[in-house]
């Protein structure tokens, strides 16, 4: 697409909408940036944008009325969403009505991107799994980009990349719903839970976001689905892309599976990769988080031995089932990238000692029931903040679980943590909710816990 001189609107800021709005005036395209949030710095925002004289840019904050919206619409060629933004509000569907088309950050990064795209998806464990595959991909290749939900927008680097790049990026449901033609080499759907259900409405709608990882894929590409999930198993039948499985539980005739405690990559023929002792993250989360990565790189044909010396090393993601200290006996994990039930579930999984824990955050109309099934005599406490912190106690206690403090601060959940834990205890932070309306995002959360630990 010929963007030059065309008046382009990229809708919400934030990282990935000020990296879209850089890309877009680096291709000489005339950018209006608008966030309805009219607290933001309009003359900040500005300046991460534009580095240029002569640069055609201009920031539009808060709501607008009917009038002000038409001429911010008029004469678009192209909207560029933010991910954090819905897709369903009404000046959206007025976009789409008016025949203007409306691309994500992943859209527009990967049309103007260069190279081959390795593209993870799922309701948990896309951060580790991508961390994972990026290091094996950087023992491989010279020119390795690790990008989207792990840190770094994909539109930051796109004009960065040649063709004999590879991409690695972690891509949410979010990001999805916006792809026209966003066309991975190997894709991974690593398992579809309930999450995010106060943006996409239904679980369909959710699913056939997650799906959409794949639906530019063809017989030449890969596609690595969990075959443990349900959902995935019945997806595999119907994608048109090569299907490759990774089994936790099952022998695989094609693909990769735990063996006992032994990884085995059976595509071209059986292959014993490593032991699951030889790695050094924990959980049979991290087992399935590390068959995914494995198929997708020998799907992409890295040679086994840097598969291999790569997973031995590799030390997993800070903020999820962390090791930050011990202290006083008592040893800290820092899990903040917890947000959602099923996760935090894993979190207390790989415990092995009693556990007081540190729960609750903002509300995304989850169900908390088989988190409270799970805590299974290892939870001893239970320390709950937030929005969610009353819907959880009363979760908690129809379940029989009575051992419940709440607190007004994050501070303070973390003093009742270090008053109710003994020597040979764990205090874990998996709030199972995300961070906002107390923090920016999980990682300062994390942080400050870390922080917190680190004073003791």
């Amino acid at each position: 697409m010929e963007i030059e001189g065309k008046k382009v609107l990229v809708f919400g800021s934030g990282i990935s909408g000020e990296a879209a709005s850089r890309l877009l005036l680096q291709k000489g395209a005339e950018v209006v940036l608008y966030d309805g949030n009219d607290s933001l710095d309009a003359d900040k925002i500005l300046g991460e944008i534009t580095w240029e004289e002569g640069q055609k840019a201009r920031v539009v904050l808060g709501r607008l009325s009917e009038q002000q919206e038409d001429e911010m619409l008029d004469g678009l060629s192209l909207v560029v969403m933010s991910p954090g933004v819905p897709t369903d509000l009404p000046v959206v569907e007025k976009m789409r009505a008016k025949g203007i088309p409306v691309w994500g950050e992943i859209e527009l990064a990967y049309v103007f991107g260069k190279g081959q795209v390795l593209a993870i998806t799922g309701t948990n464990g896309k951060t580790t799994t991508t961390a994972l595959l990026g290091e094996i991909m950087k023992n491989c290749k010279e020119s390795v980009f690790v990008v989207g939900n792990i840190g770094t927008p994909y539109t930051e680097v796109a004009l960065r990349t040649e063709e004999e790049s590879v991409v690695v990026a972690e891509v949410s449901s979010f990001q999805l719903e916006t792809i026209h033609t966003f066309r991975p080499k190997v894709s991974a759907i690593l398992n579809i839970t309930p999450d995010h259900l106060n943006r996409h409405h239904t679980m369909e709608a959710y699913i056939g976001a997650k799906e959409d990882i794949a639906r530019n894929q063809t017989e030449e590409d890969f596609c690595v689905l969990n075959y443990e999930d349900d959902v995935l198993r019945a997806f595999g039948e119907k994608t048109g892309a090569e299907v490759l499985y990774f089994s936790s539980a099952h022998k695989l005739e094609k693909g990769v599976y735990l063996d006992g405690t032994k990884i085995i990559c059976d595509i071209d023929r059986p292959i014993e990769i490593c032991d699951v002792s030889e790695l050094k993250i924990l959980g049979t989360h991290n087992h399935e988080n590390v068959m995914a990565a494995v198929a997708m790189a020998y799907a992409f044909g890295v040679p086994v031995e840097i598969i291999r010396s790569t997973l031995r090393e590799f030390q997993g993601v800070e903020h999820r089932i962390e090791f930050v200290a011990e202290k006083n006996g008592v040893a800290y994990y820092n899990d903040s990238k917890g947000t959602n039930p099923d996760a935090a579930i894993k979190g207390i999984r790989a415990m092995n000692r009693p556990t007081v824990l540190i729960g609750g955050g903002y509300d995304k109309d989850s169900d908390y029931d088989e988190w409270i099934e799970a805590f299974d005599g290892k939870v001893k406490k239970l320390v709950l903040l937030g929005a969610t912190r009353e819907k959880i106690a009363e979760t908690a206690e129809r379940h029989g679980f009575r051992d419940i403090v709440l607190a007004d601060s994050f501070e303070e959940a973390f003093a009742q943590c270090v008053e109710a834990a003994q020597p040979g205890d764990a205090v874990l932070l998996s709030p199972a909710c995300a961070s906002w309306g107390m923090f920016k995002n999980y990682e300062e959360r994390g942080d400050k816990f870390k922080e917190l630990v680190n004073r003791l």
